[in-house]
């Protein structure tokens, strides 16, 4: 039996040893599961402590740790699409029909005065094509439809809307349905909420709208006068859907049905990748089952975009095959255009003219097609994410500015295009390897280039497509990052030795991206050409890291923190901000360009106001996007005559008189990355 006196020490002892326990305990799970970012700071403080020190060791790990799971879900859920879903619409400008005026949008605004006259040109007041083509009631067989089955047939889970049936009902021409949610009864508010967030988009709307509306033939004249003749070759529709709205993917249906010729549409493949909703299984079946040429296959598991379009492919018995998602309209005339290009040639690959639906009111808002320089086409970025552009000036004069002639494009977005079957399985078709989404497209692009074939955006070609703001399907990525992994396959294939460029991306954690052996043995027996040679020929504009003078991160001194900003400029408005240093590049990257400009690809540090710093799409003009990477590490801005400063909570960024404390002081290496230089080569 101890004496009492020990017996107290020891309970007390104990006592201080659980409460230090518990303590750890506490700290630890509020470093876990704190979402705040400020909360990740860890104050420069002098620790003496060896235990203290050792918790400490462990935070900043568990901490580094979530911060890596943390970017892999933004990294998902940044740049996450099902087709073109998470896609941005083409930055062109943009003129919405049958309103009382023509409203003039820009995705990119740029706003210094010395500006070249170049990207994004503001015009209002736009003279609207009013030329628009009324739906028929007749299929183009000659077979009459059932208008009753236009919104709701028996069993039908669309609710049948007023006017949904009439020629000048909601969204006829196109129009946009506007809705006062607050004039709605509760039930139908329920169902308006519901469509949001089942879909993204407005769902009620849509329902409102007939599976056989009129929409607006913007076609340029010219095109309105080609004779494309009667011996083209056939065509097989494949759409892909998960879990779409009942009356946008009939619509989509229905689009293809109506404006195609019968002669020259040979079937519709619908992939269903295992959706749940229930109008989707048996109501959606026997839909099918009383449409010409329209068919249904379904995955027995998620298979994913890549795999289910593979899925549909298997089973097209025409000379093209064309892909489109679920939530599309094809306009009058939009085949013919695409199967004659084939027809001249086996080997082009052909993207439509991609016009916006509109998520809100279904409106159908088309490009203005009185200026070729208003068509965009497709580009790409380091991270391997795909990006629009303006035509490059060598390809206006190829084309001699008309307005119907095809138009070269680097790469492709990849919802909707049109290829040959024959040709499409030369290619090797998709990259079994490639999971779920994501890089397909790129994939298709390069290799269509470097291995004999052409890339056009066809203007004569229309094709309407809904763009998501999100993606309302989930997937799951236990297995880790699911994109990372088909984009280092990608790499790995196609980029040769400027592969360094993405990996430096994602700091070389290409993880376990499987083998790829048989990928490389395609491309050799195809002998495609080299990587160096597509940079070359096909996309010479795309700004090469290898003439920067310093990339990386950009870590502040005072603070464990790096200056971080996604390049998608809708994003927190384009904010340019700070983040804990994680080392995974990603929104960390940064290049300093030999003309002064802090960027990512075709983004650049701006300081419109000289007080915050956003980014814009880089002008090459100086200006507000000059700064000076100091020998004292701060960056200074001439225009603003400010550096950039750390704020004293570590939050964010802002521009200040320059004192040479450590918050305006920043490290970055100052080297070009590793890869290969930006002067033309001789190339194969």
């Amino acid at each position: 039996m101890l004496p009492s006196r020990h017996l107290k020490r020891l309970t007390i002892r104990l006592g201080a040893v659980v409460l230090l326990i518990w303590t750890v305990s506490l700290t630890l799970n509020h470093w876990s599961k704190k979402e705040d970012t400020d909360n990740y700071r860890v104050k420069e403080m002098d620790i003496k402590d060896g235990h203290l020190a050792k918790i400490q060791e462990n935070l900043n790990r568990l901490k580094q740790s979530n911060d890596e799971e943390r970017l892999i879900q933004r990294d998902i859920a940044e740049r996450a699409n099902f087709g073109n879903d998470k896609l941005e619409a083409p930055p062109k400008r943009m003129i919405e029909h049958n309103k009382d005026s023509a409203i003039v949008k820009t995705v990119n605004i740029m706003r210094n005065n010395d500006l070249k006259d170049t990207l994004l040109e503001r015009r209002e007041n736009e003279n609207v094509p009013r030329n628009i083509n009324a739906d028929k009631n007749e299929h183009p067989d000659g077979k009459k439809e059932d208008k009753q089955e236009d919104v709701a047939q028996i069993g039908a889970p669309v609710p049948r809307r007023e006017g949904a049936e009439q020629k000048d009902g909601p969204g006829e021409g196109g129009k946009p349905v506007y809705i006062d949610k607050e004039k709605l009864t509760k039930e139908q508010r329920d169902d308006f909420d519901k469509g949001y967030q089942d879909n993204a988009f407005n769902r009620y709307a849509s329902d409102m709208i007939s599976l056989h509306r009129s929409l607006p033939d913007l076609r340029e004249t010219e095109c309105k006068k080609i004779q494309y003749g009667n011996h083209l070759p056939s065509a097989c529709v494949i759409i892909i859907f998960h879990n779409e709205a009942w009356s946008v993917l009939l619509r989509t249906i229905h689009s293809v049905l109506d404006r195609s010729d019968p002669t020259q549409l040979k079937e519709i493949i619908v992939v269903d990748d295992f959706s749940d909703f229930d109008h989707l299984k048996q109501p959606l079946q026997e839909y099918i089952d009383k449409q010409d040429k329209v068919s249904l296959l379904r995955a027995h598991e998620r298979i994913g975009l890549i795999r289910a379009r593979l899925m549909g492919f298997e089973k097209c018995t025409a000379d093209v095959a064309i892909f489109l998602d679920s939530h599309c309209e094809a306009t009058e005339g939009w085949l013919p255009p695409l199967l004659s290009r084939i027809h001249e040639n086996e080997t082009n690959v052909l993207v439509p003219v991609i016009d916006v639906i509109d998520l809100d009111t279904f409106g159908y808002q088309g490009q203005v097609n009185t200026d070729i320089k208003s068509v965009y086409v497709g580009g790409f970025d380091w991270g391997l994410l795909f990006n629009w552009h303006p035509i490059p000036q060598e390809e206006l004069k190829r084309i001699e500015y008309k307005t119907y002639l095809p138009v070269r494009s680097p790469t492709m977005a990849g919802g909707l295009f049109a290829i040959s079957s024959k040709f499409f399985r030369k290619l090797g078709t998709y990259d079994s390897g490639f999971d779920i989404w994501g890089g397909e497209n790129l994939e298709l692009s390069f290799k269509t280039w470097m291995c004999g074939g052409t890339l056009e955006t066809i203007p004569c070609s229309r094709v309407g497509h809904v763009f998501r703001k999100r993606s309302p399907y989930k997937w799951d990525v236990k297995g880790g990052n699911v994109l990372r992994r088909n984009l280092v396959r990608l790499a790995e294939v196609w980029l040769d030795d400027y592969k360094e460029y993405y990996l430096q991306r994602i700091n070389y954690d290409k993880g376990d991206y499987g083998d790829v052996s048989d990928r490389k043995a395609l491309r050799e027996s195809l002998h495609c050409k080299s990587f160096q040679w597509y940079l070359d020929n096909i996309f010479p504009e795309l700004f090469v890291p290898g003439e920067a003078l310093a990339s990386g991160e950009i870590r502040n001194v005072d603070r464990s923190m790096c200056i971080d900003a996604s390049t998608n400029i809708k994003d927190n408005e384009g904010v340019v901000s700070v983040y804990p240093c994680h080392q995974q590049g990603g929104n960390q990257f940064w290049l300093l360009s030999k003309e002064g400009e802090f960027r990512r690809d075709d983004t650049c540090w701006d300081t419109p106001d000289g007080a915050k710093v956003k980014l814009y799409p880089c002008h090459s003009s100086k200006g507000n996007q000059l700064f000076e990477y100091r020998e004292d590490d701060t960056i200074y801005s001439p225009t603003a005559k400010k550096c950039v400063e750390i704020t004293w909570d570590a939050k964010g960024l802002q521009m200040a008189p320059c004192t040479g404390n450590d918050r305006q002081k920043w490290k970055m290496t100052r080297k070009p990355p590793k890869g290969p230089g930006h002067e033309k080569k001789t190339s194969k």
